[in-house]
């Protein structure tokens, strides 16, 4: 199977954004990357519209055109009413001068297909008296189609057994130049696996791809003013309800315009679970339908851009073009076979992720799942890793940590940038004789502490490590580090009670002094029985002086 949709190498952040947008979960996640899951995928777009580190991207057929147009083929191009929205030109004749600048022979709207699509539609109502009771859905959206074939495949009767626009469109085109090489041109990724599958369809580019070639040949939207021409109903496509305001639909008919796959998917389990009669459904995956298109992102974030757009071009009028003979179609289960874990097995999972009882199931969604269970039954197909579990590895990572803080015997005192304690451990409680935590917390650390030094540290950003000092008032030495954290706005003092070593140090010393004291005295007396000796020897005292000199600073030395 062709990748349509693939990941950028190290382009995966592991946000799982695009798990939660997926509507059907074709996504598996290993080893911190995620991967498109091609036969479970309907191409909806969805992960490459929301993925926040354009991590995605759509196969690019700009090198198929460029060789067809090389080679000097009746290159001819079928662009999708939603340009008007996803490309800045105004007109089909404006796009059009920019594509024969790029080597196109002619180019025409997709528009003429949907105008006959229509007309099958109403046929197809009217045939059979407003559907004798049955609900009939749209087939112009590719996704939607994959959709049902993937997932909702008992409900094919209902699909409308009619070809999409862009497929009607590219035959009409190649039964009046049966040479003829067709480019469709939209917003939709779906279209390109469609275009693979299609007898009359050669190649798919996407608006982001039309622009990026016309970058490279230097080529600019330049649109030019027109003359006033009535506006075709068919182009009313593109927007949410277009299908239906470019029918006549005859009294009785139940109609509903449906858009956002997940909205279309409730409406399949409703029509699966009946109550529904008589009614034609114009259904869409993208929210605000192809204006709103996957490869329009740059105006995902307007969305009555599109809608104004195609309203002013659009019209009561109808194209004057003949319709290709057959336009049915035949759509397919398409053969997705998943084999479902055992309770047992989804158990099992649930235990390793901490989820031991129900109301340990928070089904937070965080995962990209909609419950415990789901993403449990993922992890056993081998779509999930249990470590994507965010409350879990919180859970975790608060556990660990507090029994690191908790059984360490250092004391460990956090607070704000304010001096105000947060967060005292054990160790701490009992250093500075606590009888809980909240003789402390949230109280200025002055009430225990001089707080010279912390607020230094959070003045210069400069930590302080393992600075020794007395504290008095508890009759203790430490050995403390002060460390700012400017992101979160703590500071952390981690202080090791080193009374012990200070006071054998302070012993040791104390016995060099003694020692010293009395090698003075031992000197003072040394010398004045050498200077007796000396007189009576005649003898200089020099040598013995310099002798016991260098041992008493010796033993100065070495305080």
């Amino acid at each position: 199977m062709q990748e349509y949709l693939k990941l950028k190498p190290s382009g995966c952040k592991d946000c799982y954004k695009c798990i939660r947008s997926c509507p059907v979960k074709a996504i598996s996640f290993a080893d911190n990357q995620a991967q498109i899951i091609e036969d479970e995928c309907i191409l909806c777009g969805q992960c490459y519209v929301v993925c926040p580190q354009n991590a995605k991207q759509v196969r690019n057929d700009i090198k198929a055109v460029r060789e067809a147009v090389r080679m000097g083929k009746h290159v001819i191009a079928s662009v999708a009413p939603s340009f008007v929205a996803g490309t800045g030109f105004d007109t089909i004749e404006d796009m059009a001068e920019a594509l024969k600048a790029l080597g196109f022979e002619s180019v025409e709207e997709t528009a003429v297909g949907a105008q006959f699509v229509s007309r099958e539609y109403e046929r197809i109502i009217k045939s059979t008296e407003n559907l004798n009771g049955r609900v009939m859905i749209s087939s112009c959206c590719p996704a939607i189609n994959s959709l049902i074939e993937k997932y909702y495949p008992d409900l094919l009767d209902n699909l409308a057994r009619v070809m999409t626009p862009m497929q009607v469109h590219c035959k009409a085109i190649k039964e009046r130049v049966s040479d003829a090489f067709t480019v469709f041109i939209g917003p939709c990724v779906a279209k390109k696996k469609e275009a693979d599958e299609s007898n009359y369809v050669d190649a798919c580019l996407t608006f982001d791809e039309l622009a990026n070639w016309m970058g490279s040949e230097n080529v600019h939207v330049l649109n030019k003013p027109r003359p006033h021409e009535d506006g075709k109903r068919a182009r009313f496509y593109p927007t949410t309800g277009g299908i239906v305001r470019s029918m006549d639909i005859p009294k009785g008919l139940n109609v509903i315009t449906l858009d956002g796959t997940e909205t279309c998917m409730a409406a399949l389990k409703e029509i699966r679970n009946g109550g529904f009669a008589n009614s034609f459904i114009e259904m869409s995956a993208c929210t605000g339908s192809c204006v709103n298109g996957p490869i329009v992102r740059e105006h995902s974030l307007r969305p009555l851009y599109g809608m104004v757009r195609v309203e002013g071009y659009a019209g009561g009028a109808d194209y004057d073009a003949k319709s290709p003979a057959d336009i049915s179609a035949r759509y397919m289960p398409a053969g997705l076979h998943r084999v479902m874990p055992g309770s047992a097995a989804i158990q099992e999972v649930l235990v390793a992720m901490g989820k031991t009882s129900p109301d340990k199931e928070l089904n937070c969604g965080c995962c990209g799942y909609p419950t415990c269970r789901d993403k449990a039954a993922a992890v056993c197909m081998g779509k999930a890793e249990i470590g994507m579990c965010l409350p879990f590895l919180r859970e975790k990572a608060e556990s660990f940590s507090d029994k690191i803080i908790s059984s360490t015997p250092n004391a460990i005192i956090v607070m704000n940038e304010d001096l105000i304690v947060q967060q005292v451990n054990i160790a701490a409680q009992k250093m500075f004789k606590l009888r809980s935590p909240d003789d402390i917390v949230k109280a200025p650390i002055v009430r225990l502490l001089d707080p010279t030094d912390y607020m230094m540290v959070v003045q210069s950003g400069h930590s302080i490590v393992n600075k020794c000092h007395y504290i008095p008032e508890y009759k203790i030495y430490v050995e403390e580090t002060i460390t700012y954290d400017a992101q979160y706005k703590i500071l952390i003092s981690i202080m090791r009670d080193v009374t012990e070593r200070e006071q054998t140090r302070e012993q040791e010393m104390e016995l060099k002094r003694q020692t010293v004291e009395v090698t003075d005295k031992v000197i003072d007396k040394q010398m004045r029985v050498v200077q007796e000796i000396a007189s009576l020897l005649g003898e200089t005292t020099a040598e013995t002086k310099l002798a016991l000199t260098k041992l008493k600073d010796a033993m100065q030395d070495g305080k």
